[in-house]
């Protein structure tokens, strides 16, 4: 008899390269990092971009302890060298990709100060600042406002934020009369505040990003990077008010 052999094969399906990125972003990158994200999904079919916006300081802190991150931008050089420092990003994918200004904002119906000094005067009794110890708009303001020899007149009136957002909410919402946040937040509530002032900073503010270190998709998390660094993403950062990521000149001008 004849023998015959059979060959089974066992068909197993082709995994689908498709991941959901999670960018663990500043907070004032909200409004841009959105319409980024939906710019590089319709290029990357299956993809998803899954946007975790906060403080830089707490975004490093949930991914020191563990939090899943695939991509981290900070609003600030310092956050981001301390998350180098502690091997929690991948340093060769670490990137600068914009630049922001520091301004002083008030109500959209109130005057404006004159100069930085008047908001030590009993017209501002509440203005919001995020807090330094975790909030970069935050250090950048007691950075400029030490320099002007504010910083400790004006303890009493300080309004801590959270973030920068929120910052920005409370003077939007009246609870506080002056605020300092980014140019770009107060683009988005033109209507409510009004800019007073761009602040003076020693320290440019400039915004890296980076693939975490423990990155479950880190092909896909780099190919998240290079599409914020593209000229597409390049143009929508510059549409909600963001300077070119190269720029170093310090923020010294009136508006």
């Amino acid at each position: 008899m004849r023998s015959r052999w059979f060959i089974a094969v066992l068909i197993v399906p082709l995994q689908s390269s498709a991941a959901d990125i999670v960018v663990s972003a500043a907070a004032s990158l909200s409004n841009s990092f959105n319409e980024i994200g939906k710019l590089y999904e319709a290029q990357h079919p299956g993809d998803k971009i899954v946007a975790n916006f906060a403080a830089s300081d707490v975004l490093l802190k949930q991914i020191e302890q563990g939090a899943p991150a695939d991509v981290f931008a900070s609003a600030d050089e310092q956050t981001m060298d301390r998350a180098a420092h502690s091997n929690d990003i991948d340093k060769s994918t670490r990137k600068d990709f914009a630049a922001n200004t520091l301004v002083l904002i008030v109500g959209a119906n109130a005057k404006s100060p004159s100069k930085l000094e008047d908001i030590a005067g009993n017209a501002y009794t509440h203005i919001a600042i995020g807090n330094p110890d975790s909030v970069p708009a935050g250090r950048y303001a007691k950075e400029a406002l030490t320099s002007a020899k504010l910083w400790d007149k004006i303890q009493p009136q300080i309004v801590p934020a959270q973030n920068v957002r929120q910052a920005l909410d409370y003077v939007a919402r009246g609870e506080a009369q002056a605020g300092f946040v980014y140019a770009t937040d107060a683009e988005t509530q033109k209507d409510k505040v009004h800019v007073a002032m761009t602040v003076p900073t020693s320290t440019p503010v400039r915004y890296p990003i980076a693939v975490t270190a423990r990155s479950q998709h880190a092909d896909a998390a780099k190919a998240f990077v290079d599409f914020v660094n593209s000229a597409e993403g390049q143009a929508v950062l510059k549409k909600f008010g963001f300077r070119d990521r190269k720029s170093t000149r310090l923020n010294s001008s009136h508006i």
